[in-house]
């Protein structure tokens, strides 16, 4: 096994993680099987009960593992399925170890941070590495490590030591490390500044680890003398420093490190190179060919994006790939507005009457509306108002988790005129409890007591749109994570006046989708479905709300239809659109890689 180790130093929010994952993709491209694990320093066991404004958003896996956000990019990036064990953080090493020492695996010696919490992270990281996450059998060659933080920080000291350790455990030749840093450029001055990128290798020699490749971020390229003078003071070869500089969109970043022969000097360094030979050239032909399509967009398409945490893009994250994604597969280019929910509601137009205008001039503005996931009461009346906006108005909606229950909520409100009805999240006492909380949940226990993981949910009405977006399959498997669901009592209540429930799981209890027949593009999921939004295949829920947005709804249906029935014709197996099969994953938006620091054009 090889292992490519990835930290960051100067400041955090360099892009460790695209880099990471650009690795991953070039390496793949070179014909080696990849893996990642992600170290996040932080004392909590996973993400799930972190605030999505502390860090980003909760990225959900197959098995249930709420974990970093940048999991979320190595599986869009590389198409692999990873674990929660891909995940290391503090809490999950240091209960291992308490739980070993409480059941007397230390045979009575004083347990400390060193070995025992050292020898735990290099036990996880060479028992998780061996693990496929491709589908094929066999370990895979190489695993790619990111290390969460910046090199000094104190949290991070235990795994630092235990890196430097496991680089000496696996021996020379299985092991490389990428440093990334940044390289400034001061206004008064105007030249590019290689000091923080000095202090910060210095920093790492000085807890035991030397760089192998710099990877050095900038606005603009390196200049060559600048190159030359991180060499000299850095110890690094000029052929191993790699610069990462601003490019018009993230996907463009595994072809600056092909460019640059990164995948030569990582080969080397890891001694993969046959006769002097990588095992292959990078073949990323689809890749660029996708990245040069983002670019030469022009098009608009406008999609209301309606939330609590649009303050920080990273807490819808996979939701704006999702939705990149399936713009630019219709050759559209995205336009996300952001509309915080709360300046919606009917209180902000006498507290706060200009972000109540602007709010609903965007909203009003939009081809398209989007109510992503979330939890707790703030802004959902101006949720269940964007969703009686689309209804009313003929605007596409896609309602996400809460967002599909916001949907119901309105509907019962606004349609079956049942005023009281209700969440009982939100209001416990509703006459109307039209979402319920789900019995085998937890309302004490709030780590991992959700409805977590894939789960099959089964089509119920043949023809329904949402049916065909997914090639006319008889059931799908998606990602879950919620405590709260449509009460399965006014379900029959709700199909007489016309919403219809298509999808169920395999009891019928549980609703999946819904549907409104009548309307030009009005679904809601209960399940997550950015999480397995790939770029070459987009999900199709996103997918749908793109074209109907932009009017090619129509066509993409009769072009799903036709696959169906040529697929049959052939006795081939029904063509899935979605959620598996191969792909050339790419990655979207991380801050840092784009002038504007949000990777959309606004």
């Amino acid at each position: 096994m090889k292992y490519v180790l990835v930290t960051g130093g100067v400041v955090s929010g360099l892009g460790k993680g695209v880099t990471a994952s650009s690795i991953g993709v070039v390496l793949k491209a070179c014909g080696l099987r990849v893996t990642t694990i992600k170290i996040d320093p932080y004392l909590n066991t996973d993400a799930g009960t972190m605030s999505p404004f502390e860090h980003g958003e909760v990225f959900v896996l197959d098995d249930g593992g709420e974990v970093d956000l940048d999991l979320g990019n190595y599986e869009r990036f590389l198409d692999i399925k990873l674990t929660r064990d891909n995940n290391i953080t503090t809490g999950k090493i240091y209960q291992a170890v308490i739980n070993k020492e409480r059941r007397g695996d230390y045979l009575g010696k004083t347990v400390q941070v060193v070995p025992h919490i050292t020898d735990e992270i290099q036990d996880w990281i060479e028992r998780v590495a061996m693990i496929p996450v491709d589908g094929k059998e066999g370990p895979p060659d190489v695993c790619v490590i990111e290390l969460g933080g910046t090199i000094g920080d104190i949290e991070s000291m235990p795994f630092i030591e235990a890196l430097g350790q496991f680089s000496y455990r696996v021996g020379p030749g299985n092991f490389c490390l990428v440093h990334v840093s940044l390289v400034p450029v001061l206004n008064v001055v105007g030249e590019q500044k290689t000091k923080p990128t000095q202090h910060s290798v210095r920093g790492l020699r000085g807890l035991g680890l030397a760089p192998d490749i710099l990877a050095c971020r900038s606005t603009e390229p390196l200049e060559e003398h600048v190159k030359v003078k991180l060499s000299q003071f850095c110890h690094v070869p000029i052929s191993n420093i790699v610069n990462l500089h601003d490019v018009t969109n993230i996907w463009h970043i595994p072809l600056l490190l092909r460019d640059q022969k990164a995948h030569e000097a990582i080969l080397k360094v890891l001694e993969l190179q046959y006769d002097g030979k990588v095992p292959r050239e990078p073949e990323l032909g689809k890749w660029t060919k996708r990245a040069t399509k983002f670019d030469k967009l022009k098009t608009p398409v406008k999609i209301a994006m309606v939330g609590k945490y649009t303050g920080l893009s990273d807490s819808y994250l996979s939701v704006i790939k999702a939705l990149l994604h399936a713009s630019v597969a219709m050759e559209r280019k995205l336009v996300v507005e952001w509309v915080p929910s709360c300046d919606l509601e009917d209180s902000s137009a006498k507290e706060t009457p200009e972000a109540h205008k602007k709010a609903w001039m965007l909203l009003k503005g939009a081809d398209g509306v989007l109510v992503p996931g979330g939890f707790g009461d703030r802004g959902v009346q101006g949720k269940i108002l964007a969703a009686k906006y689309a209804r009313e108005n003929n605007v596409p909606y896609l309602g996400i988790c809460l967002g599909m229950q916001i949907a119901v909520i309105e509907f019962a409100r606004s349609v079956m005129k049942l005023q009281g009805a209700n969440s009982t999240e939100f209001d416990p006492a509703t006459t109307s409890p039209c979402v319920i909380f789900m019995p085998e949940g937890s309302k004490t226990q709030m780590g991992a007591t959700m409805r977590l993981g894939s789960r099959r949910t089964y089509f119920h009405v043949n023809g329904c749109k949402s049916a065909k977006l997914y090639g006319n399959a008889s059931s799908v498997d998606e990602r879950h994570r919620h405590r709260y669901e449509v009460n399965p009592d006014m379900v029959p209540d709700f199909e007489r006046a016309g919403l219809q429930f298509v999808g169920k799981d395999e009891s019928g209890k549980r609703m999946g989708i819904i549907e409104l027949p009548s309307h030009k593009f009005f679904i809601g999921a209960q399940f997550h479905p950015e999480f397995k939004s790939r770029p070459g295949k987009p999900s199709p829920l996103f997918l749908g709300l793109i074209a109907a947005a932009s009017e090619q709804l129509e066509p993409l249906l009769q072009r799903s239809n036709l696959t169906t029935k040529a697929c049959a014709i052939s006795k081939v197996p029904k063509l899935k659109l979605y959620p598996t099969g191969p792909v050339n994953p790419l990655n979207s938006l991380v801050n840092g890689y784009y002038p504007n620091g949000t990777g959309i054009h606004t």
